[in-house]
C-alpha cells in the first residue's frame, strides 16, 4: 500500500497470548499477564490453552483490531521514536474470567487505561509488521504543527472593577 493509497482511518487485527502463573501470596491463587502480540492469529478458539510448564500456561487470549486514526499521528510517531515501540494489551477480569478488553499502539490511551483498577495493561514490544504499518501510516497522515503560543489580550486597567472607597 502507497503512502498516497493510506486511508484515513486503518484497521489491524493482531492475536494476542496470556499467561496464567501460580500466584506469589496467600490471596492470590494465580496471575494474569498478557506476553505477546502476533501479527497472525493461531487456528483455535481464544482461550485455548497452548502449551503448560513448571506451573504456568500461555493461552491463545484472542484477537483485537488496533484502530489507527489520522489525528493520533503525532501520539503513534512518539511510540515509533522511542527506544522500543510498544503496544499496550488490556486484560479484564470478568465474572467468566479474563477477557481481552483492548489493544492500542497510542501511549496516551494505554495509560488511561491504566486507571481501571481490575484492568491489567501490559505494555510489549511492537511486531515488526506492525511498526512497519505504522510507521507508512505516520508518514501519510503526519502533520507537524508548530506550537504557537497564545497572547494574552492587554487588559484595560479601568475595566478591572476596582471599589472605590467608602
Amino acid at each position: 500500500m502507497t503512502d498516497d493509497a493510506m486511508p484515513a482511518e486503518l484497521t489491524i487485527p493482531v492475536a494476542i497470548l496470556a499467561e496464567r502463573r501460580p500466584g506469589v501470596t496467600i490471596w492470590q491463587s494465580h496471575v494474569w499477564r498478557a506476553i505477546a502480540v502476533l501479527e497472525e492469529a493461531p487456528p483455535v478458539p481464544a482461550w485455548t490453552k497452548l502449551r503448560e510448564e513448571n506451573g504456568r500456561e500461555v493461552f491463545f487470549a484472542g484477537t483485537a483490531e488496533i484502530t489507527l486514526h489520522r489525528t493520533d499521528t503525532p501520539n503513534y510517531k512518539e511510540n515509533l521514536e522511542a527506544a522500543e515501540p510498544l503496544i499496550w494489551v488490556v486484560l479484564r477480569d470478568t465474572s467468566e474470567g479474563m477477557s481481552l478488553a483492548a489493544v492500542t499502539v497510542d501511549p496516551g490511551e494505554g495509560e488511561i487505561y491504566t486507571e481501571a483498577p481490575s484492568d491489567l495493561v501490559e505494555a510489549l514490544p511492537m511486531p515488526p509488521g506492525l511498526r512497519v504499518l505504522l510507521g507508512s501510516f505516520v508518514a501519510a497522515h503526519h502533520v507537524e504543527r508548530e506550537f504557537h503560543k497564545r497572547k494574552r489580550d492587554r487588559q484595560d486597567t479601568d475595566s478591572l472593577g476596582r471599589k472605590g472607597r467608602v
